[in-house]
């Protein structure tokens, strides 16, 4: 039987909870922190959770070192030189609330509520409730950062609710508390990992050591890739794919599929919706086509499209290159419709569909607080009218372009939480920047002071980390629990939702009839017939949780049959999408900068840039002051094979410069024979907190490979192509 929330050991006062943000995560990770007269001492994965049995990465870990870092933000801190200066000085957080009221509310008065920008960043739990603030404002502009194009888990999300009527899962066993042991639980015969390194990112509630136990249960793995990841040393089948065509693949693989007769016709007959028009697009797509699109060899391919069909049950776990390429939304339903192709769905160790528990989470992600808004104040949202058709959001790069230009209306007011996107997620660095300086109030909510912050803020606001506050767990779509409170917070730092609850008390009590973010948890809870208090003393609460919920009429509002989708069924060819006057198959579509696209410059580009790929122990833009795991990641990575740095003279660990015709920025080369020849794979996120605050804001731009991003969303409005462009690489010499 599970301890409970908190008990007393070998001199220690132990706090069971949950490690969800800040520092950023995508993960909700039982933890037990130890505690001696009231500080931190350690903390340690608790064997009792369910969702990760003990297990912690290297971030939480750290979390001392960032919980008690020097460089904390402690109070509200407001810009007293100009901007870029790093001037402030501390004020009290009613100082700090009565000057982001006055400065709001003149821009109101003078442009209306349209004029406030809200981004949230990735990571943090705030995703269900920065929303509400803005719309709470009568603003309509919120989204996710500068995101060029939503690339981060939007576009497959979307792309499975329209296809599957929620987001899917690869079953590891997530949805029972007994795990592995659960009787009615099957392990995938095959899955293939594609564009998605799970030991070091661990990425939207997918644990890497999830598929490591079911490898060892028997489950054999194909990976897609353009580098060799540890998975695809251990696979069976291993595609070396060129970045930014893995829509071609997928059709290709849907094509051998359907033209061998391995796809599962009972599955497409009773629950398939347009597939006769899907299997004609595939048909545009032969194998020995996708081949030389892909670069990869055609009797590979036809071998995973078998292995895969004819798998007793398989899934398959994608990652970003479906995101960030720029029609991210066709290639993310091209690779959902492979699993219903085979009939892959909601049968054990296939793919399950994460309806959020309880109904909390699932509320937050559609737009909490959107009907607030009235029919005029949605009317004010900027962006792609299918972007703005299909999600609660506005459309990053079109409240960018609105900052610079005023166009169609101007935005004077930016609120950003959890957020550093001149560091990190901000295609067109210089572009972000540039917006950023020509608007009036801009409001940041973190821990440290980023380089954001110097370069643009006016007030910065102080968040407290996991353990200094209480909080909800329901982000994942297998259980619910609560952050637990157990050291006071360092300084006068607060909750990013008591931020959000002061804040938006003062423009609309009725919207925030809540003091506390404790009393919102009761509130949520309370709605759902769960008793917060009791949930911290449970400290976790699954779902009973069944599969084939298709046949049971447990998917539909209306409980019958089918999916929830606007046909009812699985749809091959998406409905909505039709209604839009958008393309309602999967197609491929060249990068926009490609040696097939653009031969002119691929001349004086002749490397393909991929970039993101994550490394333990650093989450995006965070944790490069955290002395242990700074360590670890010393230095701006590019992988570069080893016969090509040898034919640019170049040796492991120089410098090298990172140049396209957008820009250039310089980072340390690491040889590899474990990557395409034709492909250089560089790290996001780059800042160097060493570097003084007025040297180039801690040296930001120096090293960031968003200099050579472009900001061009797909045609929809959803994708970019961070994970396919063009470079050259050349070394930096000494005086550089």
């Amino acid at each position: 039987m599970a301890k409970p929330w908190t008990w007393e050991e070998d001199g220690y006062t132990i706090i069971r909870s949950h490690a969800r943000t800040g520092p950023g995560c995508h993960n909700n990770c039982g933890v037990l922190m130890y505690l001696k007269d009231g500080k931190l001492e350690k903390i340690e994965g608790d064997p009792d959770n369910p969702y990760n049995q003990g297990r912690l990465c290297s971030r939480c870990l750290a979390y001392k070192e960032v919980l008690y870092n020097p460089e904390r933000l402690k109070s509200p801190m407001l810009r007293v030189g100009e901007r870029g200066e790093n001037k402030w000085k501390p004020i009290s957080w009613d100082e700090a609330y009565d000057f982001i009221e006055e400065k709001w509310r003149k821009i109101m008065d003078e442009y209306g509520p349209k004029a406030l920008a809200f981004f949230q960043g990735t990571g943090r739990d705030v995703n269900g409730y920065t929303c509400r603030l803005p719309f709470a404002l009568g603003s309509g502009n919120y989204t996710c950062g500068f995101l060029s194009g939503m690339a981060c888990y939007a576009p497959r999300q979307l792309a499975l609710a329209l296809g599957v009527g929620n987001p899917t899962v690869v079953d590891s066993s997530q949805f029972f508390p007994d795990r592995f042991d659960n009787p009615n639980y099957k392990v995938p015969e095959y899955m293939i990992i594609w564009g998605t390194n799970p030991e070091n990112s661990n990425p939207d509630g997918n644990l890497g050591y999830w598929i490591v136990e079911v490898m060892k249960r028997g489950t054999k793995v194909i990976t897609i890739d353009p580098r060799v990841t540890w998975w695809a040393g251990r696979s069976e089948h291993f595609l070396q794919i060129r970045p930014g065509t893995d829509a071609a693949l997928a059709l290709g693989l849907a094509n051998i599929i359907i033209q061998e007769g391995l796809y599962d016709k009972e599955f497409v007959d009773k629950w398939g919706y347009g597939f006769e028009d899907y299997a004609e697009r595939c048909k545009e797509y032969p194998v020995e086509k996708v081949a030389e699109i892909c670069g990869v060899d055609a009797d590979d391919i036809i071998a995973v499209a078998r292995a895969y069909a004819n798998a007793e049950r398989a899934c398959i776990h994608s990652g970003l290159p479906f995101d960030q390429i720029q029609e991210g939304l066709h290639a993310s339903i091209a690779v959902r419709n492979l699993f219903g192709l085979t009939g892959d769905i909601e049968k054990p160790g296939t793919q399950v569909i994460g309806k959020y528990p309880f109904g909390i989470t699932q509320t937050w992600r559609s737009g909490w607080g959107f009907d607030l808004l009235s029919d005029e104040q949605k009317a004010t949202r900027l962006g792609n009218p299918v972007f703005l058709g299909l999600t609660a959001m506005s459309e990053p790069t079109a409240i960018t372009n609105a900052m610079l230009t005023g166009e169609p209306h101007p935005i004077k007011g930016v609120f950003m939480q959890t957020n550093n996107p001149i560091a990190c997620m901000g295609a067109d660095a210089d572009k972000v920047y540039k917006a950023l300086s020509n608007t009036e109030l801009n409001v940041i909510v973190d821990l440290f002071m980023s380089p954001t912050a110097v370069a643009v803020g006016d007030i910065v606001l102080p968040a407290s980390t996991f353990g200094e506050r209480h909080g909800l767990v329901g982000h994942q779509p297998y259980f619910l629990g609560p952050l637990t409170q157990a050291v006071d917070p360092v300084g006068d730092t607060k909750s990013d939702q008591q931020i959000l609850i002061d804040l938006g008390r003062r423009f609309n009590k009725e919207a925030y009839p809540w003091e506390t973010d404790v009393e919102m948890y009761e509130s949520l809870t309370a709605e759902q017939g769960i008793d917060y208090h009791d949930l911290k003393n449970q400290n976790w609460k699954y779902t009973d949780f069944e599969y084939n919920r298709h046949e049971k009429g447990l998917l539909r509002p209306d409980g019958e049959p089918g999916f929830d989708t606007a046909s009812g069924l699985f749809e091959f060819t998406t409905s909505v999408l039709e209604m839009y006057g958008v393309d309602p198959l999967p197609f491929y579509k060249e990068p926009p900068e490609s040696p097939v696209s653009t031969p002119e410059l691929y001349e004086k580009y002749p490397l393909v840039l991929t970039t993101g790929t994550r490394v333990p122990g650093l989450f995006h833009s965070e944790h490069r002051n955290v002395p242990s795991l700074r360590r670890v990641h010393s230095d701006p990575i590019t992988e570069i094979h080893t016969d090509v740095a040898k034919e640019h003279g170049i040796k492991d660990g120089d410098w090298i410069w990172i140049e396209n015709h957008l820009g250039k920025c310089k980072q340390k080369a690491k040889l590899t024979n474990g990557i395409r020849r034709d492909v250089v794979s560089s790290a996001h996120g780059w800042w160097f907190p060493e570097k003084d605050a007025l040297d180039g804001f801690h040296g930001v731009f120096e090293s960031n490979i968003n200099n050579l991003i472009g900001d061009n969303p797909g045609s929809t409005g959803f994708g970019n192509s961070y994970k396919a462009s063009l470079c050259k690489i050349y070394k930096v010499e000494g005086g550089e």
